[in-house]
């Protein structure tokens, strides 16, 4: 089965939205879990406009499942980490004004500063995953780097599924084998929903994790929390 992160961030834009405590961080995280997901994903930015530095500690000893941090590994990214030492910590490439994630690492150009900041979370017990574009370059650059996992940018397919072109995913099959081939795991996240996720899950093989946060809080204004999550749960039981 391949595990559902939920991605809470949306979560906190909501809470800093009234800049109190409602809802309440700590508590939504429980109930997520309680409702069967199997990690939480939090990706702080520098401007802390939704996910704060703080929040990650207080999170820390509440969460059971898998602990996910993904963001851009400025100094002040990789203190955090490295002191609250999460199950796994993403890298993603974002431009600080970003308003989401909308590319993957160049593994040629920065191969040597991913190896660098990867060595320091790998000797600190963190397991490391980098975010990367559906690209057999990139995937055959990505094993110098010395990551653990990386997490394929769905973004591309998820337009090319609303349009009808399921073709699309093979390229994203076809660096999952390639990714199992050298011995990295495969993550995948963004844009994925219910609606795309099972024809993704069932075409991309050796699936370990997809990371949802944007679609699935959405879902949940119309189904509730908890059956949103059950939903994904089943379909990537597949």
């Amino acid at each position: 089965m391949t595990k559902l992160s939920v991605n809470i961030n949306k979560i906190a834009t909501l809470r800093n939205a009234r800049g109190g405590d409602v809802p309440n961080l700590v508590q939504v995280t429980k109930d997520i879990e309680s409702f069967g997901a199997q990690g939480i994903t939090v990706h702080p930015r520098p401007d802390e406009r939704h996910i704060r530095y703080q929040d990650v500690f207080d999170l820390k000893p509440i969460i059971t499942t898998e602990f996910n941090i993904e963001g851009n590994p400025i100094p002040k990214f990789i203190d955090l980490v490295l002191k609250s030492k999460p199950d796994q910590v993403t890298l993603v490439p974002d431009a600080v004004d970003a308003i989401t994630s909308n590319a993957g690492w160049d593994t040629v150009k920065n191969r040597g500063f991913l190896q660098e900041v990867i060595t320091e979370f790998k000797n600190n017990g963190i397991r490391t995953s980098i975010f990367v574009d559906p690209s057999l370059k990139m995937i055959e650059n990505a094993v110098h780097t010395g990551t653990d996992r990386i997490e394929l940018y769905t973004e591309a397919y998820a337009e090319e599924f609303a349009k009808g072109n399921k073709e699309a995913v093979k390229i994203y099959a076809d660096c999952a084998k390639l990714a199992t081939k050298f011995g990295i795991g495969v993550n995948a996240g963004h844009d994925l929903s219910l609606d795309n996720i099972q024809y993704f899950k069932e075409q991309v093989p050796d699936l370990l994790e997809v990371s949802i946060g944007h679609a699935l809080i959405s879902e949940a204004l119309y189904l509730g929390l908890e059956t949103t999550i059950k939903k994904y749960l089943k379909l990537l039981q597949a």
